[in-house]
């Protein structure tokens, strides 16, 4: 496995208002996410349950997306709240993945990803990285 993959999986609320009222945010980020090569692509994704006291946080997460496309090993790199924290896990051990490909096989990748919470007034909102 190579360095971990930053990966841009969350965008803010705003990126999103053109799509909201005919599709779910998570749709609309599904259909807007721009793919990095060497990288996993989220094909289905979970919003964590956030309170409206948690914008401005961030939680970063490392994990790894094997090669059926499911993400396990899960670290909490860091956070400014543990229930938070919990929240934002909870919610991306439930993404599916594409997973990564090199010289045309899946490979299992390390990956890091920095959720910024953004939105206070939804608890089930995307954030910003």
């Amino acid at each position: 496995m190579k360095a971990a993959h930053k990966l841009a999986v969350l965008l803010s609320l705003g990126a999103l208002a053109p799509f909201a009222s005919a599709k779910t945010l998570e749709q609309a980020y599904l259909e807007s996410y721009q793919h990095v090569a060497g990288s996993p692509v989220p094909i289905a994704v979970v919003s964590p349950q956030v309170s409206a006291g948690d914008a401005g946080q961030t939680v970063e997460l490392e994990f790894t997306v094997n090669a059926a496309g499911k993400p396990s090993a899960f670290s909490v790199v860091s956070h400014t709240d543990a229930t938070l924290a919990a929240e934002v896990v909870d919610a991306v051990k439930q993404w599916e993945f594409a997973p990564a490909i090199r010289d045309g096989v899946a490979v299992a990748t390390k990956v890091d990803l920095p959720v910024h919470i953004v939105d206070p007034e939804a608890a089930t909102r995307y954030a910003s990285n």
